[in-house]
């Protein structure tokens, strides 16, 4: 009984989480169809209790650091075990980790890119300079009138 008493048996309307979540209708559906939400129907409508409102916020949590909606799936069928959430906590503890290590190596490709872009910029610029500098201070300008005239001859 007391867990009742921390858990209201509130019910939600699609609409209501769709803006408490800023998500679609279409969205929930989705995790619907994808078996990681499971909203009760009354005729036509769905409602969703504390549990399904529970579950789209870790769904989309875990949207938001990177998990596939699989890996996601993995952490919430943990949700019913009736261990005080530490099976799901340790198995959201590794997924993380894991986002962690690929995030760190994509920052350091991300970083590569950037590198090579300013360096590629630099040689440009200084290219420009020696040979035409007056393009130099207007290289925007001077891209759109190539692709315009690019665009004009392919047509």
């Amino acid at each position: 009984m007391h867990a009742d008493l921390r858990r209201p048996h509130r019910n939600y309307s699609i609409r209501q989480l769709c803006l408490e979540f800023k998500c679609t209708p279409r969205a929930l559906r989705f995790y619907e169809d994808k078996g990681l939400l499971s909203p009760a129907r009354e005729g036509l409508n769905r409602v969703y209790n504390y549990k399904d409102r529970a579950r789209l916020q870790l769904i989309l949590q875990g949207k938001r650091v990177g998990l596939s909606l699989a890996e996601i799936g993995e952490i919430l069928d943990l949700y019913e075990v009736d261990d005080g959430g530490a099976q799901q906590a340790a198995k959201s503890l590794r997924k993380f980790q894991e986002r962690i290590v690929a995030l760190e190596h994509q920052k350091v490709d991300i970083d590569e890119q950037i590198e090579r872009l300013q360096r590629g910029c630099a040689d440009m610029e200084r290219r420009l300079e020696a040979t035409r500098p007056d393009l130099l201070p207007r290289a925007a300008d001077y891209d759109h009138t190539m692709r315009r005239q690019l665009d004009g001859a392919e047509h």
